[in-house]
């Protein structure tokens, strides 16, 4: 059984730091591009950040570009994101996911829910002023 299991997020001031960590299991962890996606309320989802299966090639929303830094780690089978100087309209919840292995070992471009097999329970970022 595949498990996505997401840590981290909360509620902060604007311009604080959160990191969410999303631990894997029962994958063949390094064969898949991972990324995040968030959704607040009454908005779409949106894929916020990608990595390629070595972490080598990453892919960020242009919104949260120098501020979000998404990372791996192979040997522990999970992805964090880093998230500074959060801005209330970073509130959303928060969702880890894994690529299908359809399109490869790196990021399909744009980042669409569809083309994401598995998926964390989803976390809470909340940012206020």
């Amino acid at each position: 059984e595949v498990k996505l299991e997401q840590t981290g997020g909360g509620s902060v001031q604007a311009g604080e730091s959160l990191r969410l960590s999303c631990q894997t299991s029962g994958l063949s962890f390094d064969e898949y591009p991972m990324g995040w996606f968030r959704q607040a309320y009454g908005k779409e989802s949106e894929g916020v950040a990608c990595t390629s299966w070595n972490g080598r090639t990453t892919y960020y929303l242009d919104s949260v570009k120098g501020r979000f830094t998404i990372s791996r780690d192979n040997s522990r089978h999970a992805i964090y994101l880093q998230m500074d100087s959060l801005q209330p309209e970073d509130t959303a919840m928060y969702y880890c996911a894994a690529q299908s292995r359809s399109y490869g070992n790196k990021c399909l471009i744009p980042l669409t829910t569809d083309d994401f097999t598995y998926w964390g329970q989803g976390t809470q970022v909340t940012v206020s002023t």
